[in-house]
Formats: structure tokens, C-alpha cells, sequence
């Protein structure tokens, strides 16, 4: 993977910290990049230790505050996964499968031995298949509210069906203050909310069969060496901290830590908490 088909836009280099240099900004900040025949929307912020963050159902705000709080102690690279944000879906590019050899390609693109990969909902089965297939490249791992495994019976749905769950109780679900974290789609601008329709769809091309899962990934989990922290809302009921015990469980040596005040997006409601936790396990 990687070698000629794969190149930063617009003379990337390294410099002699390691560091990545990208000269391809678009006026809202943020960068660009090429792996592959995919052009990504990429989040950058900060320096240090590099951490690649895998977002989840929709893709990272650069207003998010715990980007900030984050920033302060680690390199992040953000990119938004082909089909959100503005990155464009390549075409017959439609599985979780293309995803993850996306990312592995870009692992092998980044100038460093090793990054620390943080993925959220959605992102956070992207980074479990990761480190199942690429743990040599993955200093440490952290799953927050992640989805990617079965974990009860058959008949027993782990996760919310969030494309046949009304919205009103898709959102009520998604935070610990619903009334104070929900969307306000009025205040939003037209290239906000065509995003996240596009978003959505993309969620559901991906994610849509078997449902938010791969059958196989379970198996694997105990391959898993590198260092992994499993972060979960308490009050998640999209996927509740029960699932992502046992998620923690299957991970060798893995520690599973709970965030109170906070549904599916802890680094949202509790932007500040969230960081302490994740900054005092990289730095343990």
C-alpha cells in the first residue's frame, strides 16, 4: 500500500521534527490530501504527539472546544471519511472495507513510526479494525462509544437503529441534555446542512448492512496489543456503556473509563473531562 499512488497535495513534505507540512488550505481551514484516488477534507491542529482522529456519524466540527483542549498536548489529524464533510466519495468506494484500507494507506503515508488512533462512534469501529490489522503502527488506541461488534444474541439489537428511529428520539438518546445539545438545523447555514444530509446518507451506505457492525472484528479483538483505552458516555443510549464494557473486555489489558453527563458524544457534552481522561492515558 502507500508508495507512488499515494502523495500529499501540494508539495507535503516533513520536516525535521516529523512533522507534516501542508501548504493546500482552503479558506474555512481546512487542509487537503490525496491517498490513493480519494481526496480528503483533513483537521489539523496542534503539536506533539500525533493522534489520528476518526470521526463518527457526522464529521468533526473545527469549532468543537475539545479540539482546543486537545490541541494543547497532541499533533491531531482529522480527516472526514470519503462521502462527509466535503470529502468526495470516489465511485463503487462504499464499504467499510474501502475505509479501512483508505486508513491503512494512510498510515503508511504518515512521516511517523507510530500515531496514537482515536476513533469515535462510527470512526471508533474504523480504529478497532485498524489496530486488528495494523497494531505494529498504532502506538495507542482509544474507542469512544464505538461501535463495529455484535455482542447479543441475534434478535437483540446493540445499537439504535438510527435510520428507523424517529429523529426526536434519535437526539433524545444521543445526549445526557438533549434540550441543550440537539441540532438546531434553523441555525445552521445551507452548506451546514447539506453536509449533514450528506453525512447521514453516507452513514448508511457504509454502515447500513450489517447493521453498524462486521460479523468477523469480535474474533479478532484479542490481537490487539498496543495500549487501548475504551471511553464511553454514561448516559449513551445509542450503544450503552454495557456494550462497550464488554467491547473493553475482548481488547487485551484494555481500560474502559466512563464519562458522567454525557450520552453518545462525550467530547461534546463534556469537552474538558473528556480531554483528562484521554491525555492522562496517552501520558500513563
Amino acid at each position: 500500500m502507500g508508495g507512488l499512488s499515494t502523495r500529499w497535495i501540494l508539495s507535503t513534505l516533513s520536516n525535521a521534527e516529523g512533522d507534516l507540512l501542508m501548504n493546500d488550505t482552503d479558506p474555512s481551514g481546512m487542509e487537503w490530501l490525496s491517498v490513493g484516488n480519494s481526496r480528503l477534507e483533513v483537521l489539523r491542529r496542534g503539536q506533539g504527539q500525533p493522534v489520528l482522529l476518526l470521526h463518527g456519524m457526522q464529521n468533526i466540527d473545527p469549532h468543537a472546544p475539545f479540539l482546543d483542549f486537545l490541541s494543547r498536548r497532541v499533533a491531531i489529524i482529522a480527516p472526514s471519511h470519503p462521502g462527509f464533510g466535503h470529502s468526495p466519495r470516489p465511485a463503487d468506494f462504499d464499504t467499510v472495507y474501502d475505509l479501512v484500507h483508505l486508513y491503512l494507506d494512510l498510515l503508511n503515508t504518515l512521516p511517523y513510526e507510530k500515531v496514537t488512533v482515536m476513533g469515535c462512534s462510527f470512526g471508533g469501529w474504523l480504529a478497532a479494525e485498524l489496530a486488528v490489522t495494523c497494531c505494529h503502527r498504532i502506538d495507542r488506541l482509544v474507542l469512544v462509544d464505538a461501535f463495529g461488534i455484535k455482542i447479543s444474541d441475534r434478535e437483540t439489537p446493540d445499537i439504535l437503529d438510527v435510520f428507523n428511529t424517529s429523529p426526536q428520539e434519535v437526539q433524545r438518546r444521543s445526549w445526557h441534555a438533549p434540550e441543550q445539545w440537539t441540532p438546531d438545523f434553523n441555525a445552521m447555514s445551507d452548506d451546514a446542512v447539506v453536509v449533514r444530509a450528506q453525512n447521514w446518507e453516507s452513514l448508511c451506505l457504509y454502515g447500513w448492512h450489517p447493521y453498524m457492525h462486521n460479523p468477523q472484528l469480535k474474533r479478532w479483538l484479542h490481537t490487539i496489543t498496543c495500549p487501548t483505552l475504551v471511553l464511553w458516555g454514561a448516559s449513551d443510549r445509542i450503544v450503552e456503556p454495557s456494550y462497550g464494557c464488554a467491547y473493553s473486555e475482548l481488547i487485551p489489558h484494555a481500560r474502559f473509563e466512563v464519562i458522567a453527563n454525557a450520552g453518545h458524544h462525550p467530547e461534546i457534552e463534556q469537552p474538558a473531562v473528556f480531554v483528562d481522561h484521554v491525555v492522562r492515558f496517552l501520558e500513563a
